[in-house]
C-alpha cells in the first residue's frame, strides 16, 4: 500500500480511546481472574487454566498478524467498536456453554479480539508529532489499561466467580466500552493510509524492542494466567486473591508516569535493564516475605517491573521510523508480545511441576533481560533520533 501524508492532529481525539480503554480494562481484569478461579465452581478441571491462557495468547498472536488490515479497511473507530462488539460476544457465549472446547474456543476468539483493540487504540494514540508527545500519550494508555484492570480485579471480592452475573457484568461493560466511539464520530486519525513494514526494513527496528516485547508476554501472560492459582495456593480466601492481584496490577498502573517521564530522558535499553532488575529484587522480597504487608508491597513493585517493559520497547521501536507506519510497528510489537505470550503459561507451568515455586520463573526471566539489556545498552552508541516531516523519513539503523 502505497504511503500518504497523515493528518495527524485534526480530529485525532485522545478522550475517545482512554475512555473506551479504561471501561474494556475493567472487564477484562475481571474477566482474566474470573476465567481461571471459576474453572472449579463450574465443574472444570483446574489443569485447565494453563491452556485457555496460552490459546488466548495464540489469539493475540494471530489477531496481531491481521489487526493492522483490519484498521486500514474500517478507519480506527468503527475497528475499535468490531473487536469490543466480538469480545462481548465470547464472553456470553462462555456463560452459556459450560464445556472444555467452546470454552478454549471462545478464549481463542476473544485474543484475536483483544489484539485488534491493543492496535487500534496504540496506534490511534502514537500518532503524535513529538516523541515526548507519544511517550505522554502512551503513558496514559498504560495507567488507563492497567488501572481499568487492577479495580477490574476487585470484581472477585465483590461479585464472585460462580454463576453467570460475572459473565454478565463483563459483556455488559464491554458493550458500555464501545458507546465513545459510537457517539463521538469524528473523533480518529483523519486521512489515515498505513504502509506496512517490508521484511527488508525489520532491521531498522531495534532488537532490543522486539526481545523486551517477547520478554513482557513471557512474563505478563504468566501473571494473568497463573499468578491467581499461584496466589491461591498460598492464601485460600478469594477475596484475598482479587485483591493481591489488583495490587499487582496497581503496581503497574502506579509506575506508568514515571516511565513516561523517563522514557523520553534515559536510554530505552537501560531502563528495561533497571526495571528487569527491580523486579528480580522484588521476586526476592516475595520469596522471604513472612508479614503480609511485606507481600502487598513486594507484588506492588513486582507488577511496576513487568508492565514497565512493554511501554518502553514499543516506544523504542517507533523511535526511528515513518509516521505512517506506526499501525504496522505496533502490529509487529504485539507480535512479538504475543510469541511471549503463548510460551509464557506452558513454560512456567512446567517449571511448577519440576519446582513448585513459580516465584522462580518470573526471577529467571528478569535476570537474562537485565543481563542482555545492559550488554546492549552499553553496545549501542549515543544517537539521538530527530524526528523529520514524513516525506523525509529515512530509517536508520541505530541498534545492535
Amino acid at each position: 500500500m502505497k504511503a500518504n501524508p497523515l493528518s495527524l492532529d485534526v480530529g485525532n481525539s485522545t478522550f475517545v480511546p482512554v475512555a473506551s480503554l479504561s471501561l474494556f480494562a475493567l472487564a477484562s481484569g475481571y474477566l482474566m481472574s474470573l476465567v481461571p478461579l471459576a474453572l472449579e465452581s463450574h465443574g472444570l478441571s483446574t489443569d485447565l487454566a494453563a491452556w485457555l491462557a496460552s490459546i488466548y495468547y495464540f489469539g493475540l498472536l494471530v489477531g496481531a498478524l491481521l489487526s493492522a488490515n483490519v484498521v486500514s479497511r474500517l478507519g480506527h473507530r468503527s475497528a475499535l467498536i468490531m473487536f469490543l462488539t466480538v469480545i462481548a460476544i465470547t464472553v456470553a457465549v462462555m456463560a452459556i456453554f459450560i464445556n472444555k472446547p467452546v470454552w478454549l474456543f471462545a478464549r481463542f476468539v476473544a485474543g484475536i479480539a483483544v489484539a485488534g483493540v491493543f492496535v487500534v487504540i496504540e496506534s490511534w494514540l502514537l500518532m503524535a508529532d513529538t516523541e515526548k508527545a507519544r511517550s505522554k500519550r502512551l503513558g496514559l494508555y498504560m495507567a488507563s489499561l492497567y488501572g481499568g484492570t487492577a479495580f477490574g480485579q476487585l470484581g472477585i471480592g465483590f461479585f464472585g466467580v460462580e454463576g453467570t452475573l460475572p459473565f454478565a457484568l463483563i459483556v455488559a461493560m464491554m458493550a458500555l466500552a464501545t458507546l465513545p466511539p459510537l457517539l463521538k464520530r469524528q473523533s480518529q486519525p483523519k486521512d489515515v493510509s498505513h504502509s506496512p513494514i517490508k521484511l527488508k526494513e525489520l532491521k531498522t527496528l531495534p532488537l532490543a524492542a522486539f526481545i523486551g516485547c517477547i520478554v513482557s508476554g513471557l512474563l505478563m501472560g504468566v501473571v494473568y494466567g497463573l499468578l491467581p492459582l499461584e496466589l491461591g495456593r498460598r492464601f485460600s480466601n478469594s477475596d484475598q486473591i482479587g485483591t493481591l492481584m489488583s495490587v499487582v496490577i496497581l503496581g503497574g498502573m502506579m509506575v506508568q508516569p514515571l516511565v513516561s517521564w523517563l522514557n523520553a530522558r534515559f536510554a530505552k535499553r537501560l531502563l528495561m535493564a533497571m526495571f528487569s532488575l527491580i523486579g528480580g529484587l522484588a521476586i526476592a522480597m516475595i520469596e522471604v516475605a513472612t508479614h503480609p504487608v511485606g507481600m502487598v508491597i513486594s507484588l506492588f513493585i513486582l507488577g511496576a517491573a513487568t508492565f514497565a517493559l512493554y511501554p518502553i520497547a514499543i516506544t523504542l521501536a517507533c523511535q526511528s521510523i515513518n509516521r505512517n507506519q506506526i499501525v504496522a510497528a505496533t502490529e509487529l510489537m504485539l507480535l512479538s508480545y504475543s510469541i511471549g505470550s503463548v510460551i509464557g503459561p506452558a513454560l512456567a507451568k512446567g517449571w511448577v511441576v519440576q519446582t513448585n515455586d513459580l516465584m522462580g520463573y518470573f526471577g529467571i526471566g528478569f535476570a537474562v533481560t537485565f543481563g542482555y539489556m545492559l550488554v546492549a545498552w552499553l553496545r549501542t552508541p549515543a544517537v539521538v533520533v530527530q524526528p523529520k516531516p514524513i516525506a523525509e523519513v529515512e530509517h536508520v539503523k541505530v541498534d545492535i
